[in-house]
């Protein structure tokens, strides 16, 4: 999305200060509520996705502070959701070729000394 879009976001009323946008999550360990600090890392630095790719949220600067969105979240949660499509099937061995794979990690550990 652009900037223009996350700005129309904010005018039309969906903006959301970085605790607002914090007390949208659940909570994460230990029970605990999201930072703000947690979400303008996200805004700054972004996560990184399985590709190598960085993904920030969408947010604006604003009379010295930061506003997201509600719909940005949205869009941020969703481009870290893989397809479940697009998952692989879990290979499955039976009993023989465990045991052969078992063999040759043995093998490869006595050469290396282990």
């Amino acid at each position: 999305m652009s900037e223009s879009t996350i700005t129309t976001e904010i005018l039309a009323g969906t903006g959301l200060s970085l605790s607002q946008a914090a007390r949208r999550f659940p909570p994460f360990r230990e029970d605990k509520p999201i930072a703000p600090s947690t979400i303008f890392r996200w805004i700054a630095d972004g996560v990184r996705l399985p590709d190598g790719s960085r993904l920030r949220l969408e947010a604006v600067r604003l009379g010295g502070r930061w506003l997201t969105s509600g719909p940005a979240i949205e869009r941020f949660i969703a481009r870290q959701t893989p397809s479940l499509a697009n998952i692989p099937e879990p290979v499955t061995r039976d009993d023989r070729e465990r045991e052969r794979a078992a063999e040759r990690a043995g093998r490869d550990l006595e050469q290396m000394g282990l």
